[in-house]
């Protein structure tokens, strides 16, 4: 078991593999009372007088306590970015990593801005981290580019996955927890989709070019797979939620 466990861990790409470690390693600190929470969540103030820019990383580390809803999290972080990296991004490392880097700036300027907003800053107030949106981000980018896969909630009803977004969320209402934190995902995900998507097909332009710095970093990337607009790709099944 503990073998079979290595070689999956082993066998993620390289981002899905550093994204998912930093989330456990900085979970598990802070249930252990090694790591304060309070020395991570995101606060504009402390940021912006103290200059404790650490708290623009580290609230995308941190999934709260380690209970059901962090083996959630935990389960979709694993698949989504995995299935993203492996497949719509495979051969272009620094383009996944941009999409993630692009997703966090999208919600952490909603969430700064939002708190600035009457009538909803109150809402806003109480989102200190936004590790949950990002990974919702990522299973919303997915759905859009795998919209036609077949896909059982728990075995309760079939749909396809461009409506995933809207199940779980819809489950995140029904259990009772924030849907803030869903929307946030959905929003910042339909940005990366229309202007890495939608846009460059209407206008022939490309607004979301990697940074040449990003793309020295994986430089031994070797494989380069050119996505048509209107391609999709496929997906292993899952345990939670599987296709037919």
């Amino acid at each position: 078991m503990a073998q079979a466990v290595e070689e999956w861990y082993k066998q993620m790409p390289v981002i899905t593999r550093s994204y998912l470690t930093a989330a456990i390693v900085t979970t598990i600190g802070c249930s252990l009372e090694i790591i304060s929470p309070y020395h991570l969540y995101l606060n504009p103030k402390l940021v912006v007088q103290q200059c404790q820019l650490w708290r623009l990383v580290t609230n995308f580390l941190y999934f709260r306590k380690m209970d059901l809803d962090f083996l959630f999290h935990m389960f979709f972080l694993a698949r989504y970015c995995k299935l993203l990296e492996e497949n719509s991004f495979r051969g272009r490392t620094a383009d996944f990593l941009y999409m993630l880097l692009f997703g966090a700036t999208v919600l952490t300027t909603i969430v700064l801005v939002g708190g600035m907003i009457p009538f909803v800053s109150e809402s806003f107030a109480k989102i200190f981290f936004l590790s949950n949106s990002l990974t919702f981000m990522m299973v919303y980018v997915w759905s859009k580019q795998n919209p036609y896969i077949h896909m059982s909630f728990l075995g309760l009803f079939t749909f396809t996955a461009a409506y995933l977004p809207w199940v779980l969320l819809g489950f995140s209402i029904l259990v009772g927890t924030s849907a803030w934190v869903d929307l946030l995902g959905m929003i910042a995900g339909h940005a990366y989709y229309f202007l890495e998507d939608v846009y460059p097909r209407m206008t022939g332009r490309h607004p979301l070019k990697t940074p040449g710095f990003i793309k020295a970093l994986f430089a031994d990337d070797n494989v380069v797979v050119v996505r048509p607009a209107n391609m999709r790709f496929a997906a292993p099944a899952a345990d939670e939620v599987h296709q037919d």
